[in-house]
Order: structure tokens, then sequence, then C-alpha cells
């Protein structure tokens, strides 16, 4: 067996040859199929206007900050990323399957809330201003 070469044999193609599609075929009418198009066409020249972009008026920044605020803290913002489930779900005592359920036991029941959020607003507005509500 004969001894290896230590040198190393010319490179035949560089990356940048391999990148440039013109030089690496050797066919003339892909060459001219690359050129030629481009010898007689010309881009059009267009006049583009930037768009000019105004700032809202105060009153809409303070609506929109108004009804961010409100929806996050009416919990949209906590539902959309939550999603909580629409129905909950209970097991049967004497088959072990699960059901869905509407109304799951232990969880607070909405007219219950909205009452008692509608008092306490009253109560609060009865503390702070009292001559209010006569």
């Amino acid at each position: 067996m004969p001894p290896k070469s230590e040198t190393l044999p010319p490179p035949t193609a560089t990356a940048a040859t391999l990148s440039d599609p013109s030089s690496g075929s050797i066919d003339p009418i892909v060459h001219v199929i690359q050129i030629l198009p481009y010898s007689f066409l010309r881009p059009p020249r267009l006049r583009l206007k930037l768009p000019t972009l105004t700032l809202p008026s105060p009153m809409t920044v303070y609506a929109l900050v108004l009804l961010t605020y409100f929806m996050v803290v009416s919990g949209i913002v906590y539902d959309v990323i939550v999603e909580p489930p629409g129905i909950g779900s209970t097991q049967d005592r004497l088959t072990g399957s699960v059901r869905p359920c509407v109304k799951v036991s232990y969880a607070t029941a909405g007219i219950s809330s909205i009452v008692l959020a509608y008092v306490m607003s009253m109560l609060f507005i009865r503390i702070k201003i009292p001559g209010y509500l006569h």
C-alpha cells in the first residue's frame, strides 16, 4: 500500500463560486437566460409617500386607558388567558363516572355575587357620602 500524500489536493470549487449560479454553469444558454431579460427591462420609478400618522386626541387615549383598566379589573383579560371551563363536573357516587354539570356544588352562585356587590357599593356610598341617598 503506498503511503499517503501529506499535501492536500487543490480545491475544485470555493464557496463563493458555488453560491453564484451564473459561474456554476458553463452552459451559455443559462447565462443568456439569466442576463438577457435584465439588459432591457428597467424597474419603474416609484414615488412612494410615507403615510403621516397623527397623534390621537387626549380623550381617545383616556378612553383606551379606561377600557383597558376595565377589562383587566373585570376579569376579561384573565378569562382570555386562563380559559376557565364553562361547566364543571361531578363524580357519581354509585358508578364513579364523571358527569358534566352546570352548577358545581360549593361554587359561588352568580346572582349572589351580583347582589353582594350591589349591597356593598350602596354601603360604601352611604358611608362616604351620607347625603347622597336621602
